[in-house]
């Protein structure tokens, strides 16, 4: 996974067979993956604005030839998969969602994604904050102008005008950076991901991508470089799922334009402040 070499490429040093080197690399099964993500999210738990969401390709080598042209698209010349994570300024990777057809774009991915469930069934912790005298109950994430205007997005300006814009847009685009350089250093970190995947199954390759991003985490934790620390005496409070109706009310909440752009107004006001200190 370190290397992205052929499996039969160490077979003399390690004295191991390709068979068993692709047996072990491909040894976690799903739920594995699924319950070591969840302890992770479950030990970091959830504060305030994640950080960063954008999305990025991996190259399908062994894509079959049925599949090609939904894996393919415009500015891409191979077959790819999709990753969108949320990544904030420690680099640790909060969210991930991995296997969509490459021919999607960040918006496509957004609907599919299982990004918002928690909000929606009522069952994500508090993150609600306060800014220039309104509370926001959403968790944030900086997001690129493709996005939707969602309550739960913070978008830079397209064409900023004047200084609060000018200032404000620098600031959002500079932090946004989080993500693409989480991207950058799991693909040099894990050179199996950096290089096209060769496996012929989806199933395959999700294993193999959730399983770097774990470690990626636990080398950022090991290393003591997150930003979050764990709390043993911090006590959860139990939560229960909503019904269908706040269900609806939740997914409205969501996509609540007016509360985007009054966030937006109100982040710009905020940040043109703390420059001018």
């Amino acid at each position: 996974m370190a290397y992205g070499t052929a499996p039969d490429a160490f077979d003399e040093y390690l004295k191991m067979s390709e068979r068993t080197i692709r047996r072990y690399l491909r040894r976690p099964t799903p739920s594995d993956i699924q319950a070591l993500y969840a302890a992770h999210e479950a030990r970091h738990g959830f504060r305030g604005m994640l950080g960063s969401i954008d999305c990025t390709h991996w190259e399908w080598q062994n894509c079959p030839n049925a599949w090609r042209g939904q894996y393919m698209r415009g500015d891409h010349q191979h077959p790819t998969i999709m990753l969108e994570a949320v990544a904030s300024a420690d680099l640790w990777i909060w969210h991930a969602f991995f296997g969509i057809a490459g021919s999607s774009n960040d918006i496509n991915v957004l609907d599919l994604s299982p990004i918002f469930d928690d909000i929606v069934n009522g069952t994500t912790p508090d993150s609600s904050f306060h800014l220039r005298g309104t509370t926001y109950k959403l968790g944030d994430y900086l997001a690129d102008g493709i996005y939707p205007e969602y309550a739960t997005m913070v978008k830079a300006y397209n064409t900023p005008v004047g200084e609060k814009h000018v200032i404000y847009t620098s600031a959002q685009m500079s932090a946004r950076k989080d993500v693409e350089r989480a991207f950058d250093i799991l693909k040099q970190r894990w050179h199996i991901i950096k290089y096209p995947a060769r496996a012929w199954s989806p199933a395959k390759i999700r294993r193999v991508m959730y399983a770097c991003i774990i470690l990626h985490n636990m080398i950022l934790e090991d290393e003591e470089q997150i930003i979050c620390q764990y709390n043993e005496h911090e006590m959860d409070v139990p939560i229960e799922e909503v019904n269908e109706v706040q269900q609806r009310a939740n997914r409205r909440d969501i996509r609540n334009r007016e509360v985007h752009h009054q966030l937006k107004s109100d982040l710009v006001d905020n940040i043109f402040e703390r420059s001018q200190e």
